[in-house]
């Protein structure tokens, strides 16, 4: 039984060394981008203002990565927006912190999410990620209430101008009736004297 037990010993010692070797390490080039701001963000179409997208990257031990080249896409359809002269694609490198930002952002005319894809390397390795935003024109619902108040003071100031005339085509026009119709109009007759409104 010794015997047979000894000759498995070196098939033990190979496998154990084949599940060290095989225990996954992280490698020295990998990284990671972390979104900073810019995910979903709301730009205003009409006063042409957006929100620039900023990321950072960092090693594997999380400290931040410098000089290392991030592009910034956006899309060349639909809503999207331009990074001033350099159009839909700017290239950035990473600062002390890490940190890179699409600076200039302009939304285009068309309202809607759109997607900006984020692509970086380092040491001959890869990233991505991706941030949301949405063009829109909030000022179209002021504009709308604007429209509504003002009919209100139309609609209101109509149906006080009927009530006056309804009041002196009655008869019974009396200057405090006509008074408390329509408040602030002028009534002829003698002067009346009474405490400050």
């Amino acid at each position: 039984m010794q015997k047979g037990a000894s000759s498995l010993a070196p098939l033990f010692y190979c496998v154990a060394l084949t599940a060290q070797q095989a225990v996954p390490t992280a490698p020295q080039n990998a990284f990671s981008i972390q979104v900073v701001e810019g995910d979903a963000a709301i730009n205003s179409i009409r006063l042409h203002r957006g929100h620039d997208p900023v990321v950072r990257l960092v090693n594997a031990e999380g400290k931040p990565i410098e000089g290392a080249p991030v592009t910034f896409l956006l899309p060349a359809t639909g809503a999207s927006g331009s990074f001033g002269e350099s159009g839909l694609s700017l290239t950035v490198p990473t600062g002390a912190d890490g940190t890179a930002a699409g600076r200039g952002l302009r939304p285009n005319g068309i309202a809607g999410e759109f997607h900006i894809r984020v692509i970086a390397a380092w040491n001959g390795s890869p990233a991505s990620a991706t941030l949301t935003e949405t063009n829109a024109d909030p000022t179209m619902h002021a504009s709308r209430s604007k429209k509504i108040a003002i009919a209100a003071v139309i609609a209101g100031a109509a149906v006080g101008g009927v009530a006056v005339a309804a009041a002196q085509k009655s008869g019974s026009s009396s200057p405090s009736s006509i008074a408390s119709a329509a408040p602030g109009s002028i009534i002829s007759g003698p002067p009346t004297i009474g405490p400050p409104h």
